[in-house]
């Protein structure tokens, strides 16, 4: 009776352990999977790990290794691309012929995008082919030792294609960490710096086209209007002013200006509280509140009595009506100006 009862006994401790094991599996796996790739390259301050889409959310490693392959790679070409750019208007052109068969000369290639109308058709299959060349070894290589990793030339680690240049080789330890962090950060800040050339290059027709060339912009209409100011000047990044609608600017400015007067009441009704302190008093007699009774913050919502909600919403209804109402007046006033002058001419 004493074996079987400490079997049994066992067994029960066994089935608990597995059961607490199976209750902080789920824990477990969650809080390695936000934290898997805290330590890896390209984490650096002020963001830290920033993945603000949420591709890393899944913890699995084989992609982030895949991605990080990926954008090293990206960065490379863009750092290219972007000294492809710069290289140009700062030093020159080489001299001589680009294409003797087809009278090019270096000369002859713009700056820019607007190079592309000058590449020949052997040069397009030249760069595809090259591209194609580079992804193929990239593979094929990878897959002889990792099963198709992503990894180029068979090295283990993204963006190690086995390329050693003098003098940007052969660091250890910290030197080597630095380097590495400095090249992904360089490449993230050049695929930037090229969509934003192309894009200056697009809409001026100049891979360095001022602003002044743009005419054709609608956003030309309010660069006029108060608010714009240095160092942006007019700046509208979503696009709301694109279709050049004067009437919807004036009520959006109306918008921005009435949203601006409240958040600048809001912040002084934040900070006033903590510097200068609070009324004395009673805030409300018959609710039997004080103006001291009221925290700071968000915590003052709670102190509202019904009656102080009801006078906040009356008051709001009064000031939009007060103004749509007068402005709907000014406008008739305007209009019917606009007619007379329209007869007094004719």
């Amino acid at each position: 009776m004493v074996g079987v009862s400490a079997a049994l006994a066992l067994a029960s401790r066994r089935a608990l352990v597995t059961v607490r094991k199976a209750a902080t599996a789920p824990a477990q796996k969650k809080s390695v999977s936000l934290r898997a790739f805290e330590s890896e390259l390209g984490v650096q301050a002020p963001l830290g790990f920033w993945d603000p889409v949420g591709f890393t959310k899944d913890g699995d490693a084989e992609k982030f290794r895949r991605r990080r392959s990926t954008e090293i790679k990206h960065g490379r070409i863009s750092m290219l691309a972007t000294m492809g750019y710069i290289t140009p208007e700062v030093a020159g052109k080489f001299p001589g012929m680009l294409s003797p068969s087809k009278g090019i000369a270096f000369e002859d290639v713009p700056n820019g995008l607007a190079a592309l109308s000058k590449v020949p058709q052997e040069g397009w299959l030249q760069m595809i082919a090259y591209c194609w060349f580079c992804e193929r070894s990239a593979s094929v290589n990878g897959s002889a030792t990792e099963k198709g990793k992503y990894v180029a030339f068979g090295e283990k680690t993204p963006g190690d294609v086995g390329w050693k240049p003098p003098l940007l080789s052969g660091f250890q330890g910290e030197a080597k960490t630095k380097k590495l962090n400095a090249e992904i950060a360089n490449g993230r800040l050049a695929m930037m710096a090229i969509i934003g050339m192309f894009y200056q290059d697009g809409l001026t027709g100049s891979a360095w086209g001022d602003w002044a060339s743009y005419t054709d912009s609608p956003l030309r209409a309010f660069e006029s209007e108060l608010g714009v100011q240095a160092p942006l000047g007019f700046w509208d990044p979503i696009g709301f002013t694109k279709d050049g609608d004067a009437e919807k600017f004036r009520r959006r400015r109306s918008t921005e200006i009435k949203h601006g007067r409240i958040s600048m009441l809001a912040t002084m009704g934040y900070i006033t509280p903590e510097v200068a302190g609070k009324f004395p008093g009673m805030l409300s007699p018959s609710k039997g509140i004080a103006f001291e009774d009221v925290p700071n913050g968000l915590a003052a919502l709670s102190k509202v009595p019904q009656e102080g909600w009801l006078q906040m919403i009356a008051y709001c209804w009064f000031c939009e009506r007060s103004a749509s109402v007068n402005g709907s007046a000014g406008s008739r006033l305007c209009s019917l100006a606009s007619k007379a002058r329209r007869r007094r001419r004719s």
